[in-house]
């Protein structure tokens, strides 16, 4: 029970890892805030939690006054609120030919801007209770795959807040935050994903071990795991911090050529 009676905002968990981590949280004692667009998955989440440990917000992040509503029904329901996972993002398909400025503008509104704006609304909340930001970005945040520019762009500017909100936000208000960087993870919005792209049925079950040295690629209750040690005590006041979970090293790797990985 590491997360005892704290009071959480998940956005983006009504599938996949938002999911994973509002469900491992309420195991492991907390009261969490559900958000998500898909009101049928959302209600499905909460029946599956239960009432009595969280409560279930439909809106759009990026509308106007939503992170505002969202710290609201966390006070008002459980009169207080001791942390923030900033999940939802908008994971779509661009390159240097499709994206142009209204695309961009809107990628960054949902995954760069929503949980700045969230994070500003709940900071006077988490500076009384000494709570912590927990951003969720991605390894494409460091270059990204060449059909994900906008969304590269958008973890990248996420990535560099949690670096400069981990100093000042630890130092002015004694609030923590941190990120955490997943790698190829299969929700059930990738298993699609990746069949919209020209893959089988059953592409995660022969993964290249390029890919996933493991034979497999991450579970969303894996990532759950670990983001439980930064919204515990556990992690005491380090804050600022950027965390990659992916089965190689994203920065520095330089992979074999020879028949291991050129067929």
């Amino acid at each position: 029970m590491r997360l005892k009676d704290k009071v959480i905002i998940v956005t983006g968990s009504t599938t996949g890892i938002g999911k994973a981590i509002a469900k491992r949280c309420v195991d492991e004692g907390a009261n969490v805030v559900l958000h998500g667009l898909e009101f049928n998955l959302g209600q499905e989440v909460l029946m599956e939690i239960g009432t009595d440990h969280a409560v279930f917000h439909h809106e759009d992040l990026s509308e106007e006054g939503c992170a505002g509503r969202l710290v609201k029904l966390a006070i008002d329901t459980w009169g207080k609120l001791d942390a923030v996972v900033n999940n939802a993002a908008w994971v779509i398909t661009s390159d240097i030919i499709t994206t142009d400025r209204v695309f961009l503008q809107k990628v960054l509104d949902i995954n760069t801007i929503a949980p700045l704006l969230l994070i500003q609304s709940a900071l006077p909340e988490l500076s009384k209770n000494k709570g912590c930001v927990l951003n969720i970005g991605s390894v494409n945040a460091w270059s990204g795959e060449p059909n994900l520019l906008a969304y590269s762009i958008s973890k990248g500017g996420l990535m560099t807040m949690s670096r400069n909100l981990g100093d000042v936000l630890m130092r002015e208000y004694g609030v923590k935050v941190n990120q955490i960087n997943p790698g190829w993870v299969l929700t059930e919005r990738e298993r699609e994903r990746k069949k919209q792209h020209g893959l089988s049925d059953t592409w995660y079950e022969s993964i290249p071990a390029m890919y996933a040295p493991s034979g497999r690629i991450l579970k969303p209750e894996e990532i759950a795991a670990a983001a439980i040690y930064w919204l515990s005590d556990e992690s005491g006041p380090i804050s600022g911090q950027v965390v990659d979970l992916e089965q190689h090293p994203m920065i520095g790797r330089n992979a074999p050529k020879d028949t291991s990985t050129i067929k």
